[in-house]
This record gives C-alpha cells, structure tokens and sequence, in this order.
C-alpha cells in the first residue's frame, strides 16, 4: 500500500494559494456571525446564516488539500516526530490560548452563569482536559460541549486526529487506496445527515461520532483533490468565490436539510477548493486574502469565550432589535480586533520563539554527531 510517488501528479512549484487563505477567513467571519445568530434564532429557518456551521466542513477539506500540499514530499524525510512537533507548534498556542479565554469567561461572566453548581476540582479538570484536547462534556451551562471552556475546539481534536492518521497512513498509501477511504467517508456523511436529519453534530458527547465521519470526508477528499492534481485554472478571483462560498452558508434550512447538507459537503465545497486553487488573484486584493487568512484561525479559537457571555446576556436582557444589531455588529468587529491582538502580541511571538528553539536544538545535535 506504499504509494507510488512517480505516478501521482504533484504540483511543480510550492506557490502559495493566497485566496485559499482568504477563503479561510471568510469562512472563520462566517462561523462567529453563525454563533451570534443561534442565540437569537432558535429556529435554524430563521437564521439567514443558518448553515454557517458547514464552514468547519470547508476548513477540514482545505486542512486535507493544505497537509498534502505542505508535507507530501517531505515528511518522509523530516520524520514523523519533526512533523508532530510542527504541527503542535503551529496549532496548540492558540489551544491554550482559547482555553484560558474559556475559563475566565466562566469565572467571571457578568451576565450569569451557575458558577456555585460546579466544584473547584471539576473545573480545574475541565480546564485541563481543555488544554490537553481531552474531551470532557460535563459542563451543563457549556451545553455539554466536548471542550467546555471552548467550543470550536472539537474540530481541532479531530484535526489533530486526521494529522496523525495522516502521518502514521495517508502519507503512505497510494491514490487508489484513498479513493477508496474517500469513497467510504462519503457514505458515512450520508449516514449521519439521514440519521440525524443534518450534518450539525460533533460538537457534543451524544454527536462525537458525527464529528468523526465529518473529518474523515472533508480531509480526505482536499487530500485526493492535491494528490490528484484536480486544480481548476479561473478567472473568478477572490471576490467571486467568497460570494460562492457564502452562498454555502445562507443557503435556507428546510426538512431536506438531510439531502442538500451534505451536497454541500460532498461536492461543493471539494469544487471550492479546486477552484480556489486554479483562481488568479487580483494583485489589488492580495493583503487582504493575507489578513484573512492570518486572522481566521486565531479568531475561530479565540472567539466563543465572547459568545457565551452574548448568549447569557441575551437571555437575561432581552434586547429589542436595534440594541441587538449594536451588539453583534460591535461584538464581530471587536472579535476580529482581539484575535489580531492575540495573534501579533502571543501567537506569532510564541511561535517563533518555539520555532527559533527547535532549530537551534537541530543546529546543535546535528553539530555533536559531525
């Protein structure tokens, strides 16, 4: 099941997909605005952004697309425990980072919360399966959430799953064998929209498994789409495939939820991320893709601490509808300034401090063995 390399068609140069990186963003700005709105709209007919959560969907078909792309060709040769550490490098300050948010968003909610049902060990546990990604779905005022101190962490646990599984396997086999997986985690989402009559689970303990077959799809099939080379060349540029991707996300929620979920899933969003990668940028529109893409991780894992506290207010108060406009807005615009924060004041610095250490490590071990 080693996979030939010489009959797989590999890109020929390591180009950058900058409007795949501002995709990424876009998709991040949508999930917050689909956050603010489920508070408000219990009724998912209602919502206008009502499918913004099948942006963690796209976010895992261009990590598959992204993965293959980055180590393919080199991991062989990095190794396996070079290859974690990068990746726990790049992905786990922003972890801790939404954890402690989560945490302190808990303690000291101004706007509610049980905080005297929950025992000082039972939090602390909490906090540190939260910054170990062990799920825990314990906390009933987190609606029992795999990670209660911060919700979008769940697609990061999966993530990380599809990471490993991709070091330890996919790396190795050949594009028939993933074919064939792909093949079979397309039936699996099927399964899991007809049983549950969507594709919103994976968050909770009761929808784990959902989670499972939504990243095993998604991943594999950006995957297949890099090592199978089907890159579309266009002209729609970033602009015209944000639009497309938005489309995705407010797209009405009907009884047939089951079916068009996912399509979306199974089809579109692949479609997407071939075409992102074809597209030619606009030269006039490439600090933004990079901004966006930049910002769209940080703002995903930094966010919901704020939006716990949204959704308690919102319940207690009762804003009319101009308040409520001013709040979201406002609150959309602040997440986006704080998570720039957090990214240029501790994710970046973090990051090549751990980078700058790792490499003087290598410098010197290898210096020993000459």
């Amino acid at each position: 099941m080693t996979a030939n390399n010489s009959s797989i068609p590999i890109l020929q140069t390591k180009q950058h997909f900058e409007i795949l990186d501002g995709l990424r963003g876009v998709a991040a700005l949508a999930v917050v605005i689909f956050h603010f709105m489920e508070w408000i709209f219990t009724d998912p007919s209602k919502n206008f952004i009502g499918h913004g959560f099948l942006a963690v969907d796209f976010f895992f078909c261009l990590s598959g697309f992204v993965i293959g792309y980055a180590y393919d060709d080199r991991i062989a040769k990095m190794g396996l425990r070079n290859f974690f550490i990068s990746r726990i490098i790049r992905l786990h300050p922003l972890v801790a980072a939404g954890s402690v948010l989560g945490l302190l968003a808990f303690l000291f909610d101004p706007f509610g919360g049980n905080l005297e049902l929950y025992s000082t060990g039972k939090i602390i546990l909490t906090f540190i399966c939260s910054l170990f990604m062990i799920p825990l779905p314990v906390i009933a005022d987190r609606g029992f959430n795999l990670f209660s101190f911060n919700a979008p962490a769940w697609s990061l646990f999966w993530e990380y799953i599809a990471n490993i599984v991709y070091a330890f396997v996919l790396y190795r086999i050949a594009r028939s064998y993933l074919l064939i997986l792909t093949i079979i985690a397309a039936a699996a989402i099927c399964y899991v929209g007809y049983n549950s009559g969507n594709l919103l689970g994976g968050w909770s303990g009761p929808t784990f498994w959902d989670g499972f077959a939504r990243i095993s799809y998604s991943f594999l099939a950006g995957l297949l789409i890099y090592r199978s080379n089907w890159i579309i060349k266009n002209k729609l540029g970033f602009a015209g495939l944000s639009v497309l991707l938005l489309l995705a996300f407010i797209m009405p929620s009907s009884e047939m939820n089951w079916i068009t979920e996912p399509l979306i899933v199974l089809f579109y969003f692949p479609l997407l991320v071939s075409l992102g990668a074809g597209s030619v940028l606009n030269p006039g529109l490439k600090k933004v893709c990079v901004f966006s893409g930049n910002i769209s991780y940080p703002l995903y894992m930094t966010h919901y601490a704020a939006l716990w506290m949204f959704g308690n207010y919102y319940t207690n108060y009762k804003p009319d509808t101009t308040q409520l406009t001013f709040v979201v807005i406002s609150g959309v615009i602040l997440l986006v300034g704080f998570a720039y924060l957090v990214m240029v004041v501790y994710d970046i610095p973090l990051r090549k401090y751990l980078t700058d250490k790792r490499k003087e490590k290598l410098a010197k071990l290898k210096t020993e063995n000459i």
